[in-house]
């Protein structure tokens, strides 16, 4: 990876002679670096490495026995190798991945390397014989010597579209080597920012390369941070929102677990620019492993003297805090964040004034989400210009998704903007598990909407998905398939955003409310209702869509300004589904089971009373080795009777 020592040299290019002296030999020991950093990459070793996928969906698919496997193997045959545990590389449906590097020889990576398929894998590495193709993923184009007919992984179809600007040294790089970040052209941009360029001129760059904010908004990043800057105060804070909610994301917590140096850096870059001398980082509790990893980041970065007092005779002051919130919703909300970090309930405030002028204990303060810092650096390292060239007109650079759902390869996927929809989920994806058809992708999270097959040519960017009901939001993408009800989505979502309001406003709190229950009406079963309950349930569907409108234009936050997108995105585009469920009680994908009608089929019922003993309701009657029957009136549609049948004989519609 030649290009990393180019990037040292040229990112500490223009600083005084004495700091880059300092800097260079409180790193690597001495001023002439570049042996000392090669070796930090592992570009020439002189002893085999084994990297373990040990990120939290790694650990999750049973990474800690691949590593337990891999420690027993090398002293078992008495080797000489280093295990190295690294972050996700995205491809989550692949964990857990091993990757082996011999000396002189590419790095080769396996997937689904489990416990016990370890031995045969290193087996075949270490005995110089061809790795098995079933568990090869790819091998990487830089490191030595290439491994005869064995795919590269930038030709992999999952990595073969994306462009990694944040994942660049997510799950290749040791989480918690501060010196292996800087070989590879770390801390650079931030001392090139600190000794070479003014807050002015660092804003200047940040806006001149088009980078919004990801957590959803896509406000202009560099214009926020100027307005910050022109906010006169004593004290000013930078704030970076971990606090990842959205069901199915995970983008923040891989890039803190992968690489936390990277969004550390950019994160003291974004203080300098705006005059902050504290910073804080807003992350949940329930991610552990980030925790742990950016706590090691940050004592490291001070034992290194790039935070703390006048960082390299800068005048520059900086220090960096972990807050940990208990998992709210709504404190992904930047004035709920703030209200929590102050010791108070997560609860939004009315803006004006906006954080950026008054924000946490009344000072000017900018909020950001992970991703965003993620490219800051890469931003003053190679310029605004190649960031700007990337992405389209009002969307530049890349985005984060985390790929789930009904989708053959999920995982992290970092693609340009523009992309398509159906690029990344035909084509980076895999498409549609089980050979089912593609029915719909929501995007955005619960505040999104959901996008049907006709739409997926569209372009990824702030503005297009505006178009079709939808908002990037931080970037959960959730694939679903024929199989998947639509009105039962929209119910799902809303339940969540019911109970993740703060209850502050009542257009939310009560709005949400009675909108899931106007939707549970919808997928509710005809028995069971009482006296004027069918009323009701018309009564509410008519009002359905100007409850939304209410909600939307009435709500105090973000969170309940788009509270009501996916009732109203799955009613534009899959109005049938709805129309199904109320005029015909039924519904077309077969997911509400409150709705199916079980009956047993005489000809296949071989009376073995299974699924008589299993009903919590007795609405089976039948003697033993007779057709068993269901009493429709009885009957709660839990489905449990067709689960144990072993004779396929109970059927649903």
């Amino acid at each position: 990876m030649p290009q990393n020592r180019d990037l040292i040299a040229s990112n500490l290019a223009g600083l005084p002679a004495s700091v880059r002296t300092a800097f260079l030999t409180r790193v690597f020991g001495t001023e002439d670096y570049a042996e000392k950093a090669a070796a930090m990459r592992r570009e020439n070793i002189s002893r085999a490495v084994v990297y373990i996928g040990a990120g939290t969906c790694g650990l999750a698919a049973g990474a800690a026995r691949t590593i337990e496997a891999a420690k027993r193997y090398i002293k078992d045959n008495k080797l000489e190798a280093d295990i190295l545990e690294v972050g996700c590389i995205g491809y989550c449906a692949a964990e857990p991945l091993l990757d082996v590097q011999l000396p002189g020889q590419a790095r080769v990576s396996f997937q689904r390397a489990t416990g016990e398929v370890v031995p045969g894998l290193l087996d075949s590495v270490f005995r110089d014989q061809a790795p098995s193709k079933d568990y090869v993923l790819g091998q990487f184009e830089d490191g030595g010597k290439k491994w005869p007919r064995l795919p590269l992984m930038s030709e992999h179809p999952f990595f073969a579209k994306q462009l990694r600007f944040v994942l660049k040294h997510v799950g290749i790089v040791d989480p918690l080597s501060i010196q292996e970040h800087i070989a590879r052209g770390g801390y650079g941009a931030f001392l090139k920012v600190i000794h070479t360029m003014t807050p002015a001129q660092a804003c200047d760059a940040v806006e001149a390369s088009g980078l919004r904010g990801r957590g959803g908004g896509g406000f202009p990043t560099g214009k926020k941070w100027k307005i910050a800057l022109s906010s006169d105060a004593d004290q000013k804070y930078i704030i970076c929102n971990a606090d990842e909610g959205d069901p199915g994301a995970f983008m923040d917590r891989s890039a803190i677990e992968g690489d936390p140096h990277r969004i550390l850096e950019g994160i003291a870059i974004g203080a300098y620019a705006i005059h902050a001398s504290k910073a804080y980082v807003y992350i949940r509790a329930e991610y552990p492993l980030a925790i742990k990893n950016l706590k090691k980041a940050i004592s490291d970065a001070k034992a290194y003297g790039l935070l703390g007092e006048n960082i390299y005779g800068s005048g520059f002051d900086l220090d960096v805090i972990i807050k940990m919130g208990a998992g709210a919703f709504v404190c992904g909300e930047e004035t709920a964040l703030m209200n929590s970090i102050e010791g108070r309930r997560g609860m939004p405030k009315p803006r004006p004034p906006y954080p950026a002028v008054r924000g946490l204990f009344g000072k000017p303060t900018v909020i950001n989400n992970v991703e965003t810092f993620g490219n800051v650096s890469e931003i003053i390292s190679q310029g605004p210009a190649a960031f700007a060239s990337v992405g389209t007109k009002g969307s530049k650079g890349t985005k984060v998704f985390a790929l789930s759902g009904k989708v053959n390869r999920t995982g992290l996927v970092e693609i340009p903007m523009g992309t398509t929809l159906k690029e990344i989920v035909f084509d980076i994806g895999g498409g549609i598990e089980n050979g089912l058809a593609f029915k719909a992708v929501q995007i955005g999270g619960p505040s999104g909407g959901c996008i049907p097959m006709t739409h997926m040519d569209i372009e990824v960017d702030y503005e297009s998905l505006k178009t079709v009901g939808a908002i990037m939001g931080s970037g959960g993408l959730v694939v679903m398939d024929e199989k998947t009800c639509m009105v039962d989505v929209a119910k799902f979502f809303m339940e969540f955003i019911k109970k993740e309001s703060c209850g502050k406003c009542i257009p939310c709190r009560e709005g949400t409310l009675r909108m899931l229950e106007i939707l549970k009406g919808i997928t509710r079963p005809r028995r069971g209702e009482k006296e004027a309950d069918t009323l009701a349930r018309f009564s509410g569907i008519m009002n359905l869509e100007n409850l939304s409108q209410v909600i939307r234009e009435t709500s105090l936050c973000g969170l309940g300004q788009t509270a009501p997108n996916p009732v109203l995105s799955t009613l534009r585009w899959f109005r049938d589904e709805y129309e199904a469920h109320i005029f015909e009680r039924r519904c077309p994908a077969g997911a509400c089971t409150e709705m199916l009608e079980f009956t047993i089929d005489p000809v296949k019922c071989k009376g073995c009373t299974l699924c008589a003993k299993g009903c919590p309701t007795q609405a089976i009657v039948g003697n033993p080795k007779t057709p068993h029957y269901i009493i429709a009136e009885k009957c709660i549609s839990c489905g449990s009777c067709r689960t144990v049948c072993k004779f396929k004989a109970v059927n649903a519609a």
